[in-house]
């Protein structure tokens, strides 16, 4: 989390005045994106869907109960390694890494995780991840 705060304030920072939508773009975004990782990895995926967007958010929860991830999926940690700002600042690709286990295996598996997130009606939500425990929920 920390990284992740840093990362997005040496982005901020970094722009200047010329950038004062892009900034306010990242300090928006960084709440967002932290809170989406902090809820999958507690299991609270009623909150998750919500940072989704509406259109997918059944995909992703049809998603969630096929693969049983409330008992099975075990998110141990996640990392931010990069934010990039597309299109005029109304979407961004968050790339992440994360660590988890999903039963029966045992075994920890750790992947890039790479996360599309678009600015709609003053906020940002989640419409696309691939890489890591929910790739394929949000195609």
């Amino acid at each position: 989390m920390n990284r992740l705060l840093a990362v997005l304030l040496a982005l901020c920072l970094g722009g200047g005045c010329a950038h004062t939508k892009k900034k306010i773009d990242l300090e928006t975004l960084s709440p967002t994106v932290d809170a989406f990782h902090q809820r999958v990895r507690w299991k609270d995926y009623r909150v998750a869907s919500r940072y989704v967007v509406p259109e997918r958010q059944k995909d992703f929860e049809k998603a969630l109960r096929e693969n049983n991830d409330e008992k099975d999926l075990d998110i141990s940690d996640y990392e931010l390694e990069g934010v990039e700002l597309l299109e005029e600042g109304q979407r961004a690709r968050v790339t992440s890494r994360m660590r988890w286990t999903r039963l029966p295996s045992m075994s920890v598996k750790e992947e890039q995780v790479t996360s599309e997130f678009v600015y709609r009606d003053g906020k940002w939500l989640l419409e696309k991840q691939t890489g890591g425990p929910f790739d394929g929920a949000l195609p």
